[in-house]
């Protein structure tokens, strides 16, 4: 196994509440609300040659999320979208993985905390792919309904069950997890949304009970402009087994074929294969 990094020991800098500050002094104390109740929202962007991916859509979100969470940050969009760039701008990269998060403080503790402070960090550092060779299998948890979690936020405390589901796939052998939803239709996986390919037509979840995700809209796009059909419908598990090709999509996943569903194997067909070009050229302008 390779060497771990870890994220509290590196250089560079951080955007903390305003300021650039050095890596490892960007810290919050231990009685952090976000930390014990999951009080906190954050985003993940690419960053091409330079220049973030949607990153206005990505700072609207987060803003969005942070009202869904009951809580304003104390920053708008454009001053998220300008901090963002100065922080990628101070570490100097071109090509970078981009990490803003919000959350309540440590000024209470307890369920309820209206009147701690709200904090903003952006951290940005090279990350590559996503996943490789991606083989999914069921997870050991579903996607909430809409009635039970804050749903449409990137809440880090929906999370939790995406991170046992990854480390439970993960000890037999697989990449990832294929989540279902409440009602027991396919969701997505713990952290990309899900496409298949039938008949010529491209196939997606209805997002109504997870993120509908940025590079998800983006690629159902790309796919409209090559004439073909997008539906969006509930989706049967068993229904994956007839798919002709299967792929996931997300900031940090880009585009990225399915090999398999359990035992159930794909190619890396036409369809997958324009989108993915045609991802690329969007985000890189590589022809």
């Amino acid at each position: 196994m390779a060497q771990l990094i870890p994220y509290d020991d590196r250089d560079g800098y951080i955007w903390f509440n305003g300021e650039i500050v050095p890596w490892r002094e960007a810290k919050v104390h231990v009685l952090t609300h976000g930390l014990h109740y999951g009080s906190c929202v954050f985003e993940g962007e690419r960053c091409y040659n330079g220049q973030v991916f949607k990153l206005t859509e990505h700072s609207e979100r987060l803003v969005d999320g942070g009202r869904i969470m009951g809580f304003e940050l104390p920053y708008s969009v454009a001053e998220l979208d300008a901090a963002t760039n100065a922080i990628i701008a101070k570490n100097g990269f071109k090509d970078c993985y981009v990490r803003p998060v919000a959350w309540r403080g440590s000024e209470q503790m307890g369920v309820s905390a209206p009147n701690s402070k709200i904090n903003v960090a952006i951290a940005v550092w090279e990350w590559g792919a996503y996943y490789s060779d991606l083989r999914l299998t069921r997870a050991i948890y579903d996607r909430p309904a809409p009635t039970a979690a804050p749903v449409h936020a990137k809440a880090a405390g929906l999370y939790m069950i995406c991170t046992l589901s990854k480390h439970a796939a993960e000890a037999k052998g697989f990449g990832d997890a294929l989540m279902l939803d409440y009602r027991g239709y396919v969701a997505e996986t713990t952290g990309a949304n899900l496409f298949m390919v039938s008949n010529g037509a491209l196939h997606t979840p209805i997002a109504d009970c997870f993120l509908n995700g940025i590079t998800r809209r983006t690629v159902m796009d790309l796919a409209r402009q090559r004439g073909i059909e997008v539906i969006e419908r509930r989706i049967k598990p068993e229904e994956l087994q007839g798919a002709q090709e299967i792929f996931v999509t997300g900031t940090a996943a880009e585009v990225t074929p399915v090999r398999a569903i359990d035992d159930v194997t794909y190619p890396v067909g036409p369809v997958t294969r324009d989108l993915m070009d045609d991802f690329r050229k969007l985000t890189t302008g590589a022809a």
